[in-house]
Parts: structure tokens; sequence; C-alpha cells
């Protein structure tokens, strides 16, 4: 029987399948240099989205373009490395396979970094009625809302179901929820203002529902106090200790009162993808695979899981945040560790450094925390946009966000405040 010589089995190329094109996987595939590694990229999407940013194409400070990326575009000078757009819906880590629709592929080593999306903590039902912020196709939809429903306004003549389409629920107090509502309150208090004719946009309700006892529960309380004093400022009503019982198409009932409206945000919690129920792995209560300290799966050195995917721990044993900077970090020691295929036994673990918090709340006010010292106001609202800047792929998408926040900081205008479908559909 032939066999194959072994200098010519150890010079095989490795196949490397990363699925998913976020920060994580991004990050892994940029450092994969190695010309012995075979590397194809996964994605349902044809390109990288900077989700940090999302909330300001939904908020129609941004258009899509300027937080998107064709993946393509990313890897083009990486010979080794190829690009497929697919959905997997299976991977079986015994066989070293994933599934697609259509196809299968082998692979020596998996990286998976799926993300997350939003988590209605069992009651699925309300999504219909309060859509998340994940994706392009949430952000246009959640724009198209916010502006239609203004349009709507115009044209009734009822006060309260006036009152109704003027009425903007964002449930949850996190940085997504704090933004968002900040970003509410500028269209209508200042980029609507003299827009209408017969409605007055500046009269139009943003309740911000957090069920904590503050709204950014993971900053110091001396941040979450500031950012509520910005956006009340700003007008916005936040309404904490105030648990979501159910929403409907008529609104949010809360255990302290109904808040009837017909613009509902959801913000409130993630969920890991589905997919990584297929690797018969233990999960977190957010559906995040528990992996080692090297990022791979128990008995499975050549599987990993990164970014929002994974339930990473802390010396502390406390999960690690499910943030952009931790994805990054992540996928360069991952990329690190594969370009020279280090065998399990020789990994260091991966070691977080933190870098702190940034949320922004409106024009010129933000919030931020590093290394035990805070920060406020314009001074934050200035670092959090250098850092956006900084981590945006391309430099086109960063010359044009760039102008766009200078355009609106000066004028307070939205220049992608467009409606694409039927007011009557």
């Amino acid at each position: 029987m032939w066999t194959a010589h072994p200098l010519k089995e150890s010079m095989e190329k490795k196949k490397v399948v990363i699925i998913g094109g976020g920060f994580a996987g991004i990050n892994v595939a940029r450092r994969l240099t190695n010309p012995h590694l075979d590397v194809l990229l996964l994605d349902k999407k044809n390109h990288h989205l900077f989700q940090p940013l999302l909330y300001q194409v939904a908020s129609a400070t941004l258009s899509p373009a300027d937080i998107a990326f064709p993946l393509r575009e990313i890897l083009k000078n990486h010979k080794n490395a190829s690009v497929l757009m697919g959905e997997v819906t299976r991977i079986d880590k015994n066989a070293k396979k994933v599934y697609l629709p259509h196809s299968e592929l082998s692979y020596d080593y998996l990286v998976v970094a799926t993300g997350a999306r939003h988590s209605y903590f069992g009651n699925d039902k309300w999504e219909q009625h309060a859509p998340g912020l994940k994706t392009l196709v949430d952000a246009l939809s959640i724009r198209e809302h916010i502006l239609l429903s203004f349009e709507k306004a115009e044209r009734l003549d009822d006060p309260q179901e006036i009152e109704k389409h003027l009425t903007f629920v964002i449930i949850g107090g996190g940085p997504t929820g704090v933004e968002m509502a900040g970003a509410i309150a500028e269209i209508a208090h200042s980029t609507l203002l003299k827009n209408f004719r017969k409605i007055e946009p500046s009269k139009a309700q943003i309740l911000l529902v957090e069920a904590a006892p503050r709204i950014l529960p993971p900053y110091p309380p001396s941040l979450s106090a500031r950012a509520q004093k910005d956006l009340e400022s700003m007008g916005v009503k936040v309404l904490i200790n105030t648990k979501v019982v159910d929403i409907t198409e008529e609104g949010v009932k809360t255990d302290q009162s109904f808040l009837s409206s017909k613009n509902i945000i959801w913000a409130a919690g993630n969920q890991a993808s589905a997919l990584l129920k297929t690797l018969d792995t233990p999960l977190d209560r957010q559906g995040r695979a528990v992996v080692e300290p090297d990022l791979s799966l128990p008995n499975h050195p050549e599987i990993f899981v990164i970014g929002d995917a994974a339930c990473c721990m802390n010396k502390k044993g406390i999960p690690l945040p499910a943030v952009a900077t931790a994805a990054i970090q992540q996928g360069a020691y991952l990329g690190k560790l594969l370009n020279k295929q280090v065998p399990k036994e020789k990994r260091k673990p991966f070691k977080y450094f933190d870098k702190g918090s940034l949320a922004t709340i409106g024009r010129a006010k933000a919030v931020g925390f590093f290394n035990g010292f805070t920060f406020s106001g314009f001074f934050a609202w200035i670092i959090w946009a250098f850092i956006h800047i900084v981590y945006l792929v391309g430099f086109r998408n960063r010359y044009a966000v760039l102008l766009e926040w200078y355009f609106h900081y000066i004028s307070g205008a939205r220049g992608a405040r467009l409606i694409h479908r039927s007011i009557d559909q």
C-alpha cells in the first residue's frame, strides 16, 4: 500500500474554516499569513459590519455603506484566504465538517465567531412589535419606522392617535438603548423641528425603560447618573426599576403602567447563535459556548469559539464582556496561535486587556471609564469619536463618517432620512 512521505505530509496545507465575518472572525483571518494554511471565511453576508455605529444608521445619521465593508475587499491581498457567502446550518465536530444548505466543507481547524442576536427572554412573539438592532436590515427597518411615524402623524386628526405615533419606547438601558434614546430625542427635538406644518415633532415622547435600578448597569454609578441627567435634559423620560410584562401592537405593558406607542425598540438582551447547539458542548445562559483558556472547546483543541459566541472566563471566574474590544483581542490572539500551529499543551491562555467602556448619549455628550478613571461630556465624546474612527475598516469609511459627524455637529442635520417603502404598507 502506498503511504505519503512524512515530509510531504507535514507540508500539506491545513484547512482553517472561520464562520463569521465580524470583529472576531476578521481579526483571525487577517492575521493568518502562514502560506501553509488554507483559510476560508464563511458568512451569511458579504460584508463586515461595524456594529457599534449601527444605531447611527437606524437614527439616519449615517448610511449603510459608511459602516459596512466588503469581506472580499478586506482579504483581497491575502492569497491564502478566500471568502464564501453562505449560512452554516450544522457542525459535526467528530467528522470535522461544517454543513451549508447545499454543500459540506471539511476542516483541520475551525473558528466559530457567529456573534449574537437580540433575545426576548422566551417571549419571541414580542419581536414583531419591538424589533432589535443587530444587522443592517434591522437598522434600515427601524429608521424607516421612526421616520414614517412622523409622516403618519402629520396625516392624522385624532390627538390620541397622533400621540401614539409620536411616542417612542426603547426597552433596555444598556449602551444601545441609551444611544438610541438620545438619537431619537435629537431627531424629534432638533433635526425635524421645522420640517412639519401640522404636528410639532418637539412634542414627541421618548421613554427609556430599564428593569435595573439604574441605566448603564456595568458602568460606575456616577456615570449612570450623568447619563440619565443628560438624557433627561434632552427630553428623554427614563423609567428605572420598571419591568416589561408584555408587548402588543398597541404598546408596552410594564409592572407600573401601560405605555401606549406605535414605536417600540428592543435593546434589552442578547442570545448567541443557535448554531452553537450543534457543537454538543456546554453553553451558558445566553447560549454561548464555554471555552477553555486557549479559547478552544473541551476535548477538541482544533475547534475555537470566540467573540460574542464564547463564554470566556477571566482570572476571577467572571465571563468577559461581549464587546468589540474583547472580540478583536481574541481574534488577534487566535491568529498568532494558528499561524504557528501551536499544540494544545504549549498554548498560553488568552489574556484580556480591558480598555474601558464608552457610550455616547448625543451630540457632544458621552460617558466612559478606563482603569478606574471616569470621564464624561465633550471630552468623553471626542474620545468616543476618535476610537470609533480608528476601528472602522477602510479609509473611505473613516473619511465619510468623519465628514458626516462634522456636518451633524455643526448643523444638527441628518443626511440619511430616506424612506423607501410606501406609507400605506
